[in-house]
């Protein structure tokens, strides 16, 4: 981890697809940071109708003076699907972009899957520069080059990887979230030190305050931190083929949660943090983590004031959506599950009566 000026580089080596996350307090501000990932290309931002009067005017400010179009999508989950992207890709064509454009995603998770994937097919695939402006997306969605849209059958089943060009993350834009929403985002914070990093857990328990109080000097370390963490996975495995998988801690369980109630109901980190505890839960009921461990994970995610209990729906019916998770492979479930806080792991050998149990258990309280 590269740092000046206050400026931190956090590094994705992928060979001759590199590039740099970088973190700051400041940085949508800085023409200098813009100048070294865009060279002269022109430029398509797409954001959305709550991030854009907040951050579009400063955003355009710092492009210079490129050939700039935008194109503003309806903010919320439930906007995410083809026919939004049909839209984004509309729009590149209406402004005649061409292979040398870059798009560049100023918003949250939303905007970056969705405006990552149309950059990943627009004539075969052109560049993106992902400006995550939610803590979620500075932590995960951002960074690695995942992309996607999600479908009635399950989320974010149809998609692509692309890798950005380079992710900004300034961690002054997380100051106009909102409470619910940035909260969220914390969840995924709290993934990272729940399923890989115990010493990273340790110091979430000592300063979940400062994050709490969006503390800026507490959320450079913590985005940094986590982006290091996703980067030196992503470097192993792109393509989610093993090593990867263990960031999914909670999401099997939270996609499902989230597909049960309607996108848009519950946030993603809030599905992520309920499906974080079921799996320590369900890690305690197999034998393979302390309760008391699993107690700490709860705890954590409780002090961030987010769910640590599936959403009124019916076990069965979790179980049902779970197995349309991309996660399936050969008709087997494959669960992220924990040894121990820091040790994630992905195993394929549970059953469908123990994860039945504890989503009974949970939803009696």
């Amino acid at each position: 981890m590269a740092e000046a000026d206050g400026v931190r580089r956090v590094r994705v080596d992928l060979a001759d697809r590199a590039y740099d996350v970088v973190v700051g307090n400041g940085v949508l501000d800085d023409e200098g940071v813009f100048s070294s990932v865009l060279g002269a290309a022109a430029v398509m931002v797409v954001t959305n109708e709550t991030v854009g009067p907040l951050y579009l005017a400063r955003l355009l400010t710092s492009l210079g003076e490129r050939r700039v179009a935008t194109h503003t999508l309806p903010d919320g989950e439930e906007h995410k699907t083809l026919e939004t992207f049909g839209r984004v890709l509309d729009a590149l064509a209406e402004a005649r972009m061409h292979r040398d454009a870059v798009v560049v995603a100023l918003g949250g998770g939303v905007v970056g899957d969705l405006a990552g994937f149309a950059a990943a097919c627009y004539q075969r695939g052109i560049d993106v520069v992902q400006v995550p402006t939610t803590l979620l997306a500075q932590v995960d969605a951002a960074v690695g080059g995942k992309t996607a849209v999600n479908h009635p059958a399950g989320k974010n089943l149809i998609g692509a990887f692309h890798q950005p060009r380079a992710v900004i993350a300034d961690v002054g834009t997380l100051a106009t979230l909102a409470d619910r929403e940035y909260r969220a985002g914390l969840a995924e914070v709290a993934k990272y030190g729940i399923g890989l990093d115990r010493e990273f857990f340790d110091w979430l328990e000592t300063h979940a305050q400062e994050l709490a109080e969006r503390d800026a000097d507490a959320l450079v370390r913590a985005v940094c931190v986590c982006c290091e963490a996703k980067a030196r996975v992503v470097e192993q495995d792109e393509r989610e083929s093993g090593r990867r998988a263990l960031l999914n801690l909670g999401h099997t369980f939270g996609h499902a949660f989230e597909a049960a109630t309607g996108y848009g109901a519950w946030l993603h980190g809030e599905a992520v943090s309920a499906g974080t505890v079921i799996a320590a839960r369900l890690s305690t009921r197999l034998g393979l983590m302390r309760a008391e461990e699993a107690d700490r994970v709860e705890r954590l995610l409780s002090r961030f004031g987010l769910p640590v209990a599936p959403p009124d729906v019916a076990p069965a019916r979790i179980l049902e959506l779970m197995a349309m998770d991309k996660k399936v492979l050969s008709g087997k479930l494959r669960l992220v599950l924990l040894r121990a806080i820091g040790q994630a792991f992905v195993t394929d050998g549970c059953g469908a009566e123990d994860i039945l149990a504890v989503l009974e258990g949970a939803a009696a309280g």
